[in-house]
């Protein structure tokens, strides 16, 4: 059977648990069901890796299948069953009437959403703009203005507000003030000092900073005071505010931020992403939260099952835009963007501006300002010292020893290390020789349950673990507080991967010399 192609369902069966086949598929389909019996169990298995599970009973359809695989139909009145995450194909139809109506095959994730018609829709008036300029930011010249934005190499297209210079020009409430001065801020960064004020004003908006540049506040303060002059939430309503992003590790950690902030007015937040039980996550949502932060995939399973909407939703944030392009997340996301109504504010950040992230902007963005910090052109952060070390592979393991020995005896206490290399296998040898030789380490990549990640970042959050051997899984959106060095066991498949790996460290505009370092080794068979 060809690439994502269906097995065909059994036809009506009137014996009793009878196991009719499906064909078997290839790799993106699922073998159909078997029918179903009239009275007894339903339809029988599928064929294929993928396969359509078991059907169900007398009037029940099939339970799905192993991850892709539709389940098989009910007897009697056994509809098709459902598709998988990949488009494999529904189970085949139960007894007397599932000949005729079963078997239909399932679709890609979000075929079962439709694009409402917004025009026919008589949609509840919003505020947007809540900006009034600090009466300083207001009347600074023009040169000084300039002369700001070059020193922090803010660069803007579009008729953007003067960037601010201090918290107290942001004019946030008393509450997030406070919570500024808690948490240590000085001063913000170049992406807070101009993103705010775009943010504030209702305008819809494109960031492109390096990681580490404070952009998630750059976004999050400006949402809650969105939702703080909206209607309340009711249970059962959907959010105000979505913050899409790709990994769950980034999503939990936006979520710590939003609690943070969000506490001292009681604006509720949700994580919502795969890995994870969706009881917890469902009942959030239908409950009613202001703000939801979700990966896309396990979002479009609310939104078809109807555990939440989006009609309420007026605050949307792609972060990290590029990555999620990057992972297939485009249909994902221009099907969830369809569900929100077209007058929301959208504001998309993004590490790289290339074409595709280009036409994201174009399609869902209205009179956007761009604001970028630094260069257009994805670099490596400057303040990071970066050191070549050319090897051949069998050598790698015993300079790895040499380094870690050499980190120890000179890194200042409480310094984290992170190791990147290529494959989950090796990531797991690299951590048992790694602790052969003596030191603390711990290990993530994307076969780990949510579980066993959480318990992972929290020993190298709190240093109990100071070492962290990680697939790419780690290198975008981990935010991890003093990360001194970061080594690249295997050098990555692209100039992008490095810099967003060796990104771990120098963040927030901290600098290299004894306070950030990175350290990257690149074996002979990848240095040109």
């Amino acid at each position: 059977m060809p690439f994502g192609k269906d097995g065909g369902g059994g036809g009506p069966m009137r014996v009793r648990g009878s196991y009719s086949g499906g064909n078997r598929s290839s790799f993106g389909g699922s073998g159909g069901g078997g029918g179903g019996g009239r009275g007894g169990r339903g339809g029988g298995r599928g064929g294929g890796r993928d396969s359509g599970g078991r059907g169900g009973g007398r009037d029940s359809g099939g339970r799905g299948g192993f991850r892709d695989g539709g389940g098989g139909g009910g007897s009697r009145f056994g509809g098709g069953g459902g598709g998988g995450r990949f488009g494999g194909g529904g189970g085949g139809g139960g007894g007397r009437d599932g000949g005729r109506f079963g078997g239909k095959s399932g679709g890609r994730q979000g075929d079962r959403l439709y694009k409402p018609q917004w025009s026919t829709k008589t949609l509840q008036p919003f505020k947007k703009d809540f900006y009034v300029p600090h009466p300083a930011v207001a009347n600074r010249s023009v040169y000084e203005v300039d002369q700001y934005r070059k020193a922090k190499e803010i660069t803007v297209d579009g008729p953007a507000p003067n960037p601010i210079q201090n918290f107290d020009e942001a004019c946030f409430p008393d509450h997030v003030m406070e919570e500024i001065k808690r948490q240590g801020y000085d001063q913000p960064t170049a992406i807070q000092a101009q993103g705010w004020p775009i943010a504030l004003s209702g305008h819809d908006m494109v960031g492109i900073a390096q990681t580490g540049s404070g952009k998630t506040l750059a976004y999050i303060l400006p949402a809650i005071v969105h939702i703080n002059n909206q209607p309340p939430i009711n249970r059962g309503e959907g959010p105000i505010a979505l913050v899409l992003a790709p990994t769950r590790e980034l999503a939990q950690q936006i979520q710590q931020v939003a609690n943070d902030f969000g506490h001292s007015t009681y604006v509720r937040n949700t994580c919502v992403f795969g890995g994870a039980p969706k009881g917890p996550q469902a009942r959030d949502l239908e409950r009613g939260v202001e703000i939801c932060i979700a990966t896309p995939g396990r979002l479009i399973d609310f939104l078809e099952k109807g555990t939440t909407n989006l009609e309420r939703c007026t605050y949307l944030v792609l972060d990290e835009a590029d990555r999620m392009l990057d992972m297939g997340f485009e249909p994902q996301i221009r099907k969830i963007i369809e569900q929100i109504r077209p007058d929301r504010q959208t504001l998309m950040w993004s590490a790289t501006w290339p074409k595709e992230v280009r036409k994201l902007a174009s399609d869902f963005l209205k009179d956007f300002i761009t604001i970028n910090i630094g260069s257009l052109q994805l670099s490596a952060n400057h303040n990071i010292l970066q050191i070549v070390d050319v090897c051949q592979e069998h050598e790698k393991e015993y300079k790895l020893n040499q380094l870690l020995n050499e980190i120890g005896n000179s890194a200042e206490a409480g310094s984290k290390v992170i190791i990147f290399v290529e494959t989950k296998k090796k990531v797991e040898a690299i951590t048992r020789t790694i602790r052969r030789f003596g030191w603390p380490a711990v290990c993530m990549h994307g076969d780990k349950s949510q579980q066993e990640r959480d318990y992972v970042l929290s020993e190298f959050r709190t240093g109990n673990s100071s070492i962290l051997v990680a697939t790419d899984v780690a290198a975008r959106g981990l935010d991890v507080e003093g990360i001194k060095y970061v080594i690249n066991y295997d050098y990555p498949n692209s100039s992008e991967d490095y810099i967003h790996r060796i990104g771990r460290t120098a963040r927030s505009e901290s600098t290299g010399g004894k306070s950030q370092i990175g350290r990257d080794r690149e074996s002979s068979a990848r240095v040109r």
